[in-house]
């Protein structure tokens, strides 16, 4: 949220109350020690073909902010018959991650990606995202067809009462396995008269629709539903109640209203307590001693923020008597949307083009996708917006969310679609008793592996181990001791594929004979997935013999076929590999100096051997006190990094700032600052000299057989995604290049004083691009969402 703690409203006909209910202390509960967290996932395409890469970028959000519970992304691949056939384990820098999933050899069918946190599998898994993708393959000998289901309706009146002579709204839902309806109209009747329509109405979109209705007790009605196929369904409407209490809530540009109308109230209630939630935290509440049908009350936008409002009216006794679901502010949503400098777009076969995103000092990275505009993409049907804002919050399946948070969008649909909903990420009895969620799984900064040190097929307690990084000059060695049970861990790695090190102890006795070990496991893995897979849209029928693939799948193949020739030719261009030389020179003193107990994922590095015309002669400490990037280094005391206490390390040896005084920067190799978690802790600044480029403490070679190996799996390596430059004359052997996806990057740097460049190049026929861009802020709260088609 843009305020994380929401300034309290309260309104009452009477007086506000002071005193916390038993709702809101068990609610203040949920919210402090259950926080929830959704996923958004963007793929570079909607459906693909057999060889292709799918790659994702991936948004973890904690309510309506990127989250900082999790730093680990799972993401799973099932196949029809909830096979897994492939899994990753990707790192989050401020909820963000990226990867890619071959689909080399896969046969033609619906496939299902899930991704999840360690800690979003301690509740309902129908909040984990489940994605399906087609892959088609026309050398399968079955084929994916459209597979048209019925669609069922049912009927939701407001705040779910239906009462005697209060003019109530309807919302009619439409879900289907399939798809459902875009055009489908309705009618309500009285049983008892069904040849009269008491009122009609027309579907707002494929998922709702919306009519007001008096009810009159002893009526019976019904509505019947039909699209323009035909199909038809009659829905019996609930009994019409002699009493009750009914919430109707209207949400404009500027306030929340709501009235609480009533009528023959057999138990009298002293008074009522009306309760707002936004992200399971209390934003709202109100006393009212009498209800009177015709107060309306208000609730201004200026405290919240865009968001599902959950307002909830208690009794004296604390009995649930009403609630509704409703959007924040529809009218303003809340995002930045980045306005495009210096656009050259051609629609030339090959031309190059190129766009800048403004300089904005509020932003680290962005993530840019450029298309095909004649191509189908991911944020069509489920946008970032409709993830962060709807569905990562309503479990139940929604067509197109994306469509209420467009330009063109319908206020009027989306509230009714709330409607029908109810919030399901907690229930007020369940909390209320107690009864809350059972953690088995807490979150944990990047990868941790648990040890143990046995001696003689016993645990050693207390016992050091040298763990040896690499076995050439330069390679350097850490220490770590096991506990009371001779246990040991290894917290805040951050590493791709795999790491290996030897292992020794530190004090061998003589007697021991090398009849010891030491092996590691991850605290966290993959969690199986417990329900059923949702149903597809699709089905698989006997492939005809001349069947011929469809002019997408087709182009697909011809792209593939062009992606192959590209990735034969990319590694030969010689102005590719001079941009990225010093920084691949700058990667390799980074592997050369630091040990993986000292690598982060948010880390930035200065290189003061191959940048050394950058570098300022003069101490370190003045050096660093100049770098900015929120670290301060004081002469006395220790340093901060955004304002929290780090270490300071002078070839991974930890040192005071004082040390740094004597230290010259002509005698520095590299400096280090770790912003995120490592090893170590949270954050540090990590010096190497140049004496660490020298063969001293190197492991002795003639001591093979002392040193035992072992290997830790981490994070699985992002591929590169490789785009022509049809500038250079090794891309001109493309015979066709119908690439539908022309730009992709999980995480374009922003420099906060220059523009960000985006440049591509045209397929063979494009003739209008979409461009998505995403990011948030360094402050996780606005997002910025630019999803365009041009010129």
């Amino acid at each position: 949220m843009s305020k994380k703690l929401i300034t309290l409203l309260a309104i009452s006909t009477i007086y506000c109350l002071n005193a916390q209910t038993k709702a809101e202390e068990a609610l203040k509960t949920f919210e402090k020690k259950y926080p929830q967290e959704k996923i958004h996932l963007l793929l570079d395409k909607s459906s693909y073909v057999a060889g292709e890469n799918l790659w994702f970028k991936s948004f973890v959000f904690d309510g309506y902010t990127t989250s900082t519970i999790s730093t680990t992304l799972f993401v799973e691949l099932y196949d029809s018959n909830k096979n897994q056939i492939s899994k990753k384990l990707i790192p989050l820098i401020n909820g963000e991650g990226s990867g890619n999933i071959s689909l080399a050899g896969f046969k033609e069918d619906v496939y299902y990606i899930r991704a999840y946190t360690s800690w979003m599998a301690n509740f309902n898994e129908d909040f984990q995202l489940i994605k399906p993708i087609a892959v088609y393959n026309p050398s399968s000998s079955e084929k994916l067809i459209a597979n048209p289901t019925p669609w069922i309706a049912a009927a939701y009146p407001e705040s779910g009462s239906f009462i005697d002579g209060i003019n109530t709204k309807v919302a009619v839902r439409l879900q289907s396995n399939g798809t459902t309806p875009s055009d489908w109209e309705g009618y309500v009747i009285d049983s008892d008269n069904p040849d009269t329509k008491i009122t009609t109405f027309k579907g707002f979109d494929q998922n709702i629709g919306v009519f007001n209705i008096i009810p009159k007790t002893g009526k019976k009605y019904q509505v019947i539903v039909q699209d323009k196929s035909g199909q038809k369904q009659n829905i019996v409407l609930p009994d019409v109640s002699a009493s009750g209490i009914n919430l109707q809530v209207v949400s404009d540009k500027d306030h929340v209203k709501y009235t609480v109308k009533s009528k023959n109230l057999t138990q009298d209630s002293q008074y009522y307590t009306v309760l707002g939630t936004i992200n399971n935290q209390l934003v709202y509440k109100a006393k009212i001693n009498k209800i009177n049908n015709e107060t309306q009350y208000s609730i201004s936008n200026n405290q919240l923020v865009n968001g599902i409002l959950q307002l909830t009216v208690f009794d004296d006794k604390e009995n649930v008597v009403s609630n509704r679901l409703a959007f924040v502010q529809p009218q303003l949503l809340q995002f930045k949307q980045p306005s495009l400098q210096s656009v050259s777009l051609k629609d030339t076969p090959r031309g190059k083009n190129s766009f800048d995103i403004p300089k904005d000092a509020n932003y680290s990275n962005y993530t840019v996708l450029v298309l095909d505009a004649n191509t189908k993409n991911s944020e069509e049907d489920q946008s970032l917006l409709s993830s962060l804002w709807l569905t990562g919050d309503i479990t139940s399946s929604i067509t197109n969310p994306a469509q209420y948070f467009t330009k063109n969008r319908n206020i009027e649909a989306l509230d009714a679609l709330l409607i029908s909903e109810k919030w399901k990420r907690f229930e007020w009895k369940s909390i209320m008793t107690g009864n809350y969620p059972m953690i088995k799984y807490q979150p944990e900064s990047y990868l941790s592996y648990k040890g143990k040190v046995n001696i003689q097929g016993k645990p050693a307690p207390n016992t050091e181990v040298n763990l040896i990084f690499g076995s050439e000059p330069g390679s350097r060695m850490s220490q770590i001791k096991s506990d009371n049970n001779g246990f040991l861990t290894l917290n805040n790695l951050v590493f791709e594929d795999s790491m290996k090190f030897f292992y020794q102890l530190n004090s061998e006795p003589k007697d021991l004979n090398n009849n010891y070990s030491v092996y590691f496991q991850p605290t966290s893995n993959f969690v199986p997935y417990k329900k059923n897979l949702p149903t597809s849209s699709y089905k698989l029928v006997q492939r005809p013999a001349d069947d011929k693939p469809s002019n997408e799948v087709s182009r697909s193949l011809t792209a593939l076929n062009a992606q192959k020739v590209i990735s034969e030719n990319i590694t030969n261009i010689e102005e590719i590999k001079l941009k990225g030389e010093v920084k691949n020179k700058t990667k390799k003193l980074n592997e050369e100096l630091s040990s993986p107990l000292f690598r982060g994922i948010d880390e930035t590095v200065y290189d003061f051997i191959n940048d050394s015309p950058n570098i300022v002669v003069g101490d370190m400490l003045r050096w660093i006190q100049r770098i900015g990037m929120g670290l301060r280094v004081p002469e006395r005391g220790a340093p901060t990094l955004r304002g929290q206490t780090v270490n300071l390390y002078v070839d991974e040896m930890r040192v005071d700032a004082g040390h740094l005084e004597n230290l010259s920067t002509s005698e520095i190799a590299m400096v280090k600052v770790i912003k995120g978690y490592f090893a170590g802790g949270l954050g540090a600044v990590a010096i190497y000299t140049k004496r660490g480029l020298s063969s001293s403490g190197t492991i002795d070679k003639s001591l093979p057989s002392k040193l035992r190996q072992i290997t830790l799996t981490g994070y699985d390596k992002e591929i590169q995604f490789e785009n022509p430059v049809y500038e250079n004359e090794s891309f001109k052997n493309i015979p066709k290049d119908t690439r539908s996806v022309l730009y992709w990057n999980s995480f374009l740097e922003a420099q906060p004083e220059e523009l960000s460049r985006v440049q591509f190049y045209n397929n063979d026929d494009a003739k209008k691009y979409r461009i998505i861009i995403m990011g948030y802020d360094k402050n996780n709260d606005t997002p910025l969402y630019y999803n365009e088609v041009m010129p």
